[in-house]
């Protein structure tokens, strides 16, 4: 899995557990909804620091907990 998949997927399963719609999670975060659902969807090939840390606050959690997750621990190294 790539960066960019990990942090799409890590979006979709706090708006599951947040009981969020990716348009709810926009709007709290005051984040275009095309911005996030580029992200999500691939549009978007690096989600920016800035833009990540409103969603977390939008979801009220910290940059540190939205990558505290066996996933982001176990990615590949994108450089070859």
């Amino acid at each position: 899995m790539n960066t960019r998949k990990a942090i799409a997927g890590r979006l979709l399963e706090l708006c599951e557990e947040k009981r969020l719609s990716v348009n709810a999670l926009a709007r709290i975060s005051a984040v275009p909804p095309s911005t996030l659902k580029n992200i999500i969807n691939g549009g978007s090939k690096n989600a920016g620091i800035v833009t990540l840390k409103k969603l977390c606050d939008g979801l009220e959690i910290s940059l540190y907990d939205f990558f505290d997750t066996e996933t982001f621990k176990t990615l590949e190294q994108e450089i070859k």
